[in-house]
């Protein structure tokens, strides 16, 4: 199928503007070359691995599994136990092209970055953070709106009106995320002035992905109602998938506790454990509202190819009725 080209195409040297982003756990080495492969952009989780070592072998895992681009995410938290800066070194050291940034400020990663060539998509929830990424000298921003799996930000501005908000005054390109699943969706963030469109939770639902079959299938069932946000009162917004412990978690906050109390169900730790033991109903995991859109676990090409072939017919197609000639 011919390439689809926007400058987000262009500046990462991908077939299609889809993108997988970082999702701890998620996004390893047979995820990101699935899609490097379907002729799409993944990047893998630099705080998924316990080292600066492990992320070093899982760069070159990838190396041998593909030929194409990709990239890895890395979150700047000061609470990781690994630190971004030595998550960075690597990235400079294994020679990787692009870089997901995302989390904290930006302004250091960037500039050591840009210094070595490798191209920066910086992943943000407001147009004011997307603003201050492209003075800093992000090649482009992703643009994270209220329906996104994990952290959307505390502002809840949805991306029908994000996505365009940002294009009004960026001049790098945009990418949507959040709420995406489909052909329909690539359109629509087209529509909207977004050159790339982002997906985790579609991702997340494939063949590649290393999410076990019993959480897999919990997600499978999930209708677009069935995702929830917590950690709202301690100003850490995330969406999850309801289950029992979100249940809980939800009480905990409407009784008060406070943002130790509230680590102990809504940790990390606690659902890559969950995972890890195939649990689908102990850990908060990430998901966003577009799990209701999911109807299916194929594989990334077979993915990519429906998503591309879709948005074509439409463009081509429907929306094409609807112009007077």
């Amino acid at each position: 199928m011919a390439m689809f080209k926007t400058r987000i195409t262009e500046l990462f040297g991908v077939d299609y503007p889809l993108i997988q982003g970082g999702m701890r756990f998620v996004s390893r080495a047979e995820l990101v070359a699935a899609v490097a492969n379907a002729g799409g952009l993944g990047f893998l989780s630099a705080h998924s691995f316990p080292s600066p070592v492990a992320l070093r072998e899982e760069i070159e895992k990838v190396r041998s599994l593909t030929d194409k681009p990709f990239g890895v995410n890395l979150t700047i938290l000061s609470k990781l136990s690994v630190k971004p800066e030595d998550s960075a070194k690597v990235i400079l050291d294994a020679g990787v092209t692009c870089v997901e940034t995302a989390g904290g400020n930006p302004a250091y990663f960037i500039a050591a970055f840009k210094e070595a060539g490798i191209k920066v998509l910086h992943k943000c929830t407001a147009v004011r953070f997307a603003l201050k990424a492209q003075q800093l000298g992000a090649d482009a921003v992703s643009l994270t709106g209220f329906e996104a799996a994990g952290h959307p930000g505390e502002d809840q501005v949805p991306n029908m009106v994000l996505v365009p908000a940002a294009v009004d005054q960026l001049t790098i390109p945009v990418v949507a995320n959040g709420g995406f699943a489909d052909g329909r969706g690539l359109v629509a963030a087209l529509a909207l002035g977004a050159e790339g469109m982002a997906m985790g939770t579609r991702f997340l639902m494939t063949r590649e992905s290393p999410m076990p079959e019993a959480v897999k299938a919990r997600y499978l069932a999930a209708t677009e109602r069935d995702t929830t946000l917590i950690c709202r009162s301690i100003g850490d917004s995330t969406r999850v998938l309801k289950n029992a412990l979100t249940d809980q978690i939800l009480e905990l906050e409407r009784a008060g506790a406070d943002h130790d109390q509230l680590m102990t169900l809504a940790s990390s730790q606690r659902w890559v454990s969950a995972v890890e033991r195939g649990d689908a109903d102990d850990g908060a995991y990430a998901a966003g509202m577009g799990a209701g859109l999911i109807h299916d676990i194929p594989s990334c090409d077979t993915l990519v190819q429906t998503i591309i072939a879709d948005a074509r017919a439409i463009i081509n197609e429907r929306l094409q009725r609807y112009v007077e000639p």
